[in-house]
């Protein structure tokens, strides 16, 4: 058969692709490449790969893509589903004969409910679905094959479990089919330099983040890695292919989750001469941040989530403040700028403790810094929390509202818009400082893309945060 592989249309600025962890519009204009939809479209000798958001694409440009085409595979996610459906059914009033599934965390943990909802659907594959549409697209029936859930006579069916991929080795580069079907320029992010590339070293975490969507459902509690030799030629690979990328990013589930492999991998792109970044826990030790510091490392992405001790033991993060801020003294001494992520409406969450964060924030004075709400994601430990507990203040379908985070616990002693409006006092804060707007005014000068780029994402913020006040309102 030959499979279209689709992020779809959604929400102005959606970044919800088959790769993206937070699931929402950003504050500046930010997309993570569909790394999952490519390896699939890899292992599949005729396919495409469209990601609509990043491209600017309309729902009538990716149906006409379809054109000729057996089977369409979209991604879709918890906010976006509803929207996701409505695509699927536009391609099969298109071209009636032509398979129609969806795929990702969202109808892996609730494949009844999204089948009965979307009459257009001919399946949902559950658990990574790689070699689940590969199978399908050489010619087997659905029903023979392992990870597929479907409805005959309005009851499901689940065919059995598809075991999770261990030998990752054998899996199609990536950087392949971006070069065939990806314009690399579309993608951006604020804290990478552009343009960039993402890669993958291995699935799974080791971590147990009860609000971590990705370890809990298709990337698997399970870690499997790739060699070491088989990453170095991917990356060797992807520089040849794309010479004008100026940052590589790991965007592992967590990088440095075996030190020893991380700094084996750095010391081996390090002759390449790259620059890279990485996702990272605040435990990674001196001395495995100076092999990465000498072998290329700029910067890396780092969830804090917290800095009250007892919100860090709810949600069973596995780090310290006292060990993050060492984490941090020792980045700082090597030269490597760090990307602080935080989470605010966390259980256990106060008044009091968000001010404790910020002024973490404040301390330790990151490159910049992403502030998230309190994701519950059906599939998660917090989803099932909150569900008995009696903290949920929404629909099951909500999480976002014109693709922006909106409030979505709420505490007797915390409400859902005091936690939504402590997002746009924790940005303000941190960012409206003297050492922020220094740091960032030196680079605009220092280099006029920068300058440019800075003063785009300076009113694509403004622009963000006005949404958000209509959104609350």
């Amino acid at each position: 058969m030959k499979v279209l592989f689709l992020n779809p249309p959604s929400f102005d600025g959606f970044d919800g692709g088959a790769g993206a962890r937070y699931q929402a519009a950003r504050e500046v204009r930010s997309f993570w490449y569909p790394a999952w939809l490519a390896y699939g479209a890899g292992l599949v000798k005729e396919s495409l790969l469209v990601d609509a958001p990043p491209s600017g694409a309309g729902i009538e440009d990716v149906v006409r893509a379809g054109k000729g085409f057996d089977m369409v595979v979209i991604h879709t996610s918890t906010p976006t589903v509803k929207n996701d459906c409505s695509v699927a059914s536009r391609f099969k009033e298109a071209y009636p004969g032509m398979l129609v599934s969806l795929v990702g965390p969202h109808v892996m943990t609730l494949p009844f409910e999204t089948l009965k909802s979307c009459p257009a659907l001919d399946f949902v594959c559950i658990g990574e679905f790689d070699y689940t549409i590969a199978e399908i697209a050489r010619g087997r029936d659905f029903k023979e094959v392992q990870g597929v859930a479907y409805l005959k006579d309005g009851k499901l069916v689940r065919t059995p479990a598809r075991p999770l991929i261990t030998d990752l080795d054998a899996l199609p580069f990536v950087t392949d089919i971006y070069a065939r079907d990806l314009k690399i320029e579309d993608y951006y992010d604020g804290y990478l330099d552009h343009p960039y590339m993402a890669l993958y070293t291995a699935r799974g975490c080791r971590a147990k983040c009860t609000f971590c969507l990705w370890h809990q459902t298709i990337g698997g509690g399970v870690v499997r890695t790739r060699s070491v030799q088989n990453v170095y030629e991917e990356f060797a690979h992807a520089k040849g292919l794309f010479p004008q990328v100026k940052e590589f990013y790991f965007d592992d589930d967590t990088f440095t989750g075996n030190p020893a492999r991380a700094e084996e991998i750095a010391r081996k792109i390090g002759p390449l001469g790259v620059k890279w970044s990485a996702t990272a826990r605040a435990t990674v030790p001196y001395e495995t941040l100076k092999v990465f510091k000498e072998n290329g490392l700029r910067l890396l992405v780092v969830g804090f989530e917290s800095a009250n001790q007892k919100i860090l033991n709810n949600i069973k993060k596995g780090i310290t403040v006292e060990g993050a801020r060492k984490f941090v003294k020792d980045a700082r001494e090597l030269g490597i700028l760090l990307h602080a992520c935080f989470i605010l409406g966390l259980p256990g969450e106060t008044p009091e403790t968000i001010e404790e964060t910020v002024r973490f924030a404040e301390e330790i004075d990151p490159y910049s810094i992403q502030v998230s709400l309190a994701a519950p994601y059906p599939g998660t430990e917090l989803y099932c929390q909150a569900t008995k507990e009696g903290w949920l203040s929404m629909a099951e379908s909500g999480l976002v509202d014109n693709g922006i985070q909106t409030g979505a616990l709420s505490y007797p002693h915390l409400s859902k818009e005091e936690i939504f409006e402590n997002v746009e006092r924790f940005y303000r804060r941190f960012y409206f400082r003297p050492r922020p707007v220094l740091r960032i005014l030196k680079e605009m000068l220092s280099d006029r893309q920068v300058l440019k780029r800075r003063a785009r994402e300076g009113r694509e913020f403004l622009s963000f945060m006005a949404r958000r006040k209509e959104i609350a309102k």
